[in-house]
């Protein structure tokens, strides 16, 4: 009798064993939660606060890459060092790319500097492709159906709980898309926003904006350059630059000043990505 229990308590419990994935980002965390509800246990390996440029996982983390089932990659630079070392630590471990069927941008920054009283039109483009798609709600629709079709080819028996998720995570993200459209909606086409770092180039083209990037390529303007920048800005009326909490401040303080607006901080790499894209909105909008 007692083997025979011990028997069903094991059995139940396989059954009812989480699926254990793994994310490099938190936004991803978010989508993979919100499609895999109580099924999924996500690790996230970027954790806040840091940059995925050069993050190195912890001892710990590295754990929960020898039990994952499934590994949801998006592109961003801390995958091209890392991936290769997980798949060789977990050679079982699917990895899932999470960018399938978005077309990706280049990074581009355009700067029109007039110095010495000569006009030159500088165009400076990073080789990669733009990571940061999950800023654009339409491609977050993508994201997350590839997030439903992976979950559920791993886990058919779930598949009707994933497929409920999706519907109710895609009404969210529409109902986000559907605000940040009303918000903008008196706002001109082509209207252009100050960042520190071009992170948000796919929310700029979603909604007929342009960044304009204080940092080009990983490199702060020169002294002349920012005098330019700064009376672009001055011309374009541009309410607030925008910075991450990843990198430092200090200059985009300094062109705050000069031009009277506020730095406003906010990582596309947050939790919440509805919330972030609607306060940019608000600040774009002057609401």
């Amino acid at each position: 009798m007692k083997k025979t229990l011990f028997i069903l308590l094991f059995l139940n419990t396989f059954i009812l064993a989480n699926m254990n994935v793994v994310v490099s980002i938190l936004p991803e965390q978010t989508f993979v939660k919100a499609i895999g509800g109580d099924k999924v246990n996500v690790a996230l390996m970027v954790l806040p606060g840091n940059s995925p440029h050069t993050y190195e996982p912890k001892p710990s983390q590295m754990k929960e890459i020898a039990k994952a089932s499934l590994y949801f990659a998006i592109g961003v630079e801390f995958e091209k060092v890392w991936l290769p070392k997980f798949r060789t630590l977990n050679s079982t471990m699917q990895v899932v790319d999470l960018s399938s069927g978005i077309e990706k941008r280049e990074i581009v920054a355009h700067h029109h500097y007039e110095l010495n009283e000569h006009h030159n039109d500088v165009h400076e483009a990073d080789e990669s492709k733009d990571p940061h798609i999950w800023t654009d709600p339409k491609n977050v629709r993508k994201i997350a159906q590839n997030i439903f079709e992976a979950l559920s080819k791993s886990d058919p028996k779930s598949s009707d709980d994933y497929k409920k998720n999706l519907e109710s995570f895609l009404s969210k993200v529409d109902a986000t898309d559907k605000e940040i459209r009303t918000l903008l909606s008196d706002t001109s086409k082509g209207t252009k926003f100050m960042v520190f770092h071009p992170s948000w180039g796919y929310f700029a083209h979603a909604y007929g904006l342009e960044q304009l990037a204080v940092e080009i390529s990983g490199k702060s303007p020169k002294p002349k350059e920012m005098i330019v920048l700064i009376k672009e800005a001055r011309a374009e009326k541009v309410k607030a630059i925008f910075t991450q909490p990843e990198f430092s401040d200090a200059m985009a303080k300094v062109m705050a000043k000069e031009l009277h607006i506020e730095v406003i901080k906010v990582s596309p790499l947050a939790a919440d990505w509805s919330a972030n894209l609607l306060k940019i909105a608000h600040a774009i909008a002057g609401k």
